[in-house]
């Protein structure tokens, strides 16, 4: 059993990410920035940490990831300004990364998209510029911040039912492309599995950024494929 922490742990992805690992026995704590966000998180199995992210300091993050083995960021400023989108997306996941070091948290797990990159080549006065932008420097960040972690890269996002299937590309015999899409419930089931590896000392994720589709081989298979 391990103690995860959830940043964003009242977000589409959370909510379906909690009940799938309360079910493997873990102990998880959902950081949501609201109070009127409790009744839900508790509803999916977590426990909630009110946690403003975008507020917060580096010394606060901390204390709240004290004993947590594995943090996964699935927070989101979910459009609107820039300003918010750099604030929310790049500053405060960044300071996450550093309070995961200091906390000793074993394993980061970061949900990115596919496709990025800081040779994003999304164009300046594109509306997406400055979430490319900002997942960018908080994934390069993170891969050189000394925290072990994995990075997954879902494609374009649906509310569709899970399959329970996925592609990654060189992975699984297909090419795949940033133009394809899965489901949120796929992608929090990817998080769960990820997690399971890890609970089982597998450094096979390790380090790893993992882009992924809906495809056909099984969850399990696909990762472990890797």
């Amino acid at each position: 059993m391990a103690k995860i922490s959830i940043i964003g742990g009242h977000g589409k992805i959370a909510l379906r990410l909690t009940p799938l690992l309360v079910r493997a026995g873990h102990d998880v704590s959902a950081w949501i920035r609201s109070d009127s966000q409790t009744d839900d998180v508790q509803r999916a199995g977590a426990t909630a940490v009110l946690v403003d992210v975008e507020q917060a300091d580096v010394a606060a993050m901390t204390a709240a990831l004290d004993g947590c083995d594995v943090l996964v960021w699935a927070a989101g400023a979910g459009g609107g300004s820039a300003a918010r989108t750099y604030a929310v997306d790049r500053d405060a996941a960044i300071r996450s990364m550093q309070a995961a070091v200091k906390a000793h948290v074993g394993r980061y797990v970061m949900v990115s998209y596919f496709g990025a990159s800081t040779d994003h080549g999304v164009p300046q006065d594109d509306a997406f510029f400055a979430y490319a932008e900002a997942k960018a420097a908080a994934d390069e960040h993170l891969a050189g911040s000394g925290q072990a972690y994995t990075i997954l890269g879902p494609s374009r996002l649906t509310d569709d039912v899970g399959t329970g299937r996925i592609e990654i590309p060189g992975a699984t015999g297909t090419v795949g492309d940033d133009k394809s899409e899965v489901t949120r419930q796929d992608v929090a089931a990817v998080i769960a599995e990820v997690v399971q590896l890890v609970d089982g000392s597998s450094d096979a994720l390790l380090d790893k950024t993992i882009e992924f589709n809906n495809g056909s081989a099984p969850i399990a298979e696909a990762l472990r494929s890797l």
